[in-house]
């Protein structure tokens, strides 16, 4: 089939910059206090004003990508700043720790045990860092990674969620976000304790959250990668092994490892064979990998995301080989995408869905759904297909 990939980037470009980046860009920076308010309903009026902080790095993130790579706009780069000032003012404890949410004018709500918030400030300020050339911003992206291998590599510093004495579990989304904060900080600052945490993540995937047998990529498994026979162990989330994969893709170009892009592939055919709803088409949120019940109410939900995961690992994969079952895959998604998601007549895209494609309700953010996955996804898609339209590679 003859496609025209320049206007495969041109409809991506078009949704980013004529839809989603002007709604965050009109609505997110908060002029009074600082940082970024993302609880909106459909055409951006206000309703929840308390912050999330993985959303304050996530947008720094954003505005600082954009600038870099899209034009270079004054009013991106002064969003930026917006959060880059509010974070280092507000969104830090006493004792170093990021907290989960804080009020709108800064004060501490939540801490969790876990250091996603840490993760999206790093690769916020490394983006920053790239845009403005802030000494400052540098130091503090490479001091706060160093702070999560801390605590990645350091059992005890948060109590955990399950009692380890009784079982000791291991989750795949930790190291799957350890692996892509690290290639992230490797952009701004070359140092080969980065490449060995790459490894080190890229064989505890590939060894332990990945099964042959079962061809899947597992959430949770035992202490030493051991199967796990019950709903948590059982159970697979398609856009997470998705996001996992294409992360694994990019470093498998990095290193020009064909072993490791291949096997990439092969967990997202495997993915999208599990998570494709073959009743109702679209990526469902979680299944059971022995088709059993999943204990998750949530687990039929069709959420924007996995869509976008799934279109970026597609694309690469195409990318990389040409292979036509990649672009069958990424026209099958697309169009489910393109049918279900947009919300007609209102800036930005519906984030949840029911079963059946309708809307789970008409919010454009919350303190989960904002401008990280969707706005990654169509700058990444944008790239990808113009690069493929000029027979050229993508840098990773």
């Amino acid at each position: 089939m003859k496609r025209d990939f320049s206007l495969y980037a041109k409809e991506f470009e078009d949704v980013l910059l004529g839809n989603f980046v002007p709604f965050w860009t009109k609505f997110s920076p908060d002029k009074e206090y600082g940082g970024y308010l993302c609880g909106f309903m459909r055409d951006g009026e206000l309703f929840l004003e308390d912050k999330s902080v993985w959303q304050q790095g996530r947008s720094l993130w954003m505005f600082s990508k954009l600038y870099n790579e899209f034009g270079g706009k004054a009013e991106w780069l002064a969003a930026a700043k917006c959060g880059y000032d509010f974070i280092n003012k507000y969104c830090f404890a006493e004792n170093g720790h990021m907290y989960f949410r804080v009020t709108r004018d800064g004060k501490p709500l939540v801490e969790r045990r876990y250091y996603f918030s840490e993760a999206f400030a790093v690769m916020g300020y490394a983006e920053y860092y790239k845009a403005t050339g802030l000494a400052e911003a540098k130091e503090k992206a490479i001091a706060l990674f160093d702070k999560m291998i801390y605590y990645y590599t350091s059992p005890g510093v948060f109590t955990p969620k399950v009692n380890p004495e009784t079982r000791k579990n291991r989750g795949h989304s930790i190291v799957m976000i350890m692996m892509n904060v690290a290639q992230t900080v490797r952009e701004i600052h070359a140092d080969e304790k980065y490449d060995a945490l790459i490894t080190d993540c890229l064989n505890t995937i590939t060894s332990m959250f990945i099964k042959e047998e079962e061809k899947a990529l597992f959430e949770t498994v035992g202490a030493d990668g051991e199967r796990l026979n019950s709903p948590e162990g059982r159970l697979i989330n398609p856009g997470h092994s998705m996001e996992t994969a294409w992360f694994m893709m990019k470093e498998a170009i990095h290193r020009k490892d064909k072993a490791l892009m291949e096997r990439c592939m092969q967990v997202l055919l495997w993915s999208l064979d599990l998570g494709w709803d073959k009743e109702m088409d679209g990526i469902l949120y979680f299944v059971d990998v022995e088709g059993k019940p999943v204990t998750s109410l949530e687990w039929d939900m069709k959420l924007f995301w996995p869509h976008c995961e799934a279109m970026i690992a597609l694309a690469i994969s195409y990318l990389y080989t040409r292979d036509e079952k990649y672009m069958v895959w990424f026209d099958r998604i697309k169009e489910y995408v393109w049918a279900h998601f947009p919300d007609e007549g209102h800036p930005e895209w519906f984030g949840h869905l029911h079963r059946d494609g309708t809307p789970i309700n008409t919010i454009k953010g919350s303190d989960w759904k904002g401008p990280f996955h969707n706005v990654r996804a169509f700058m990444l898609l944008t790239q990808i297909f113009k690069a493929i339209g000029e027979n050229k590679s993508l840098g990773f």
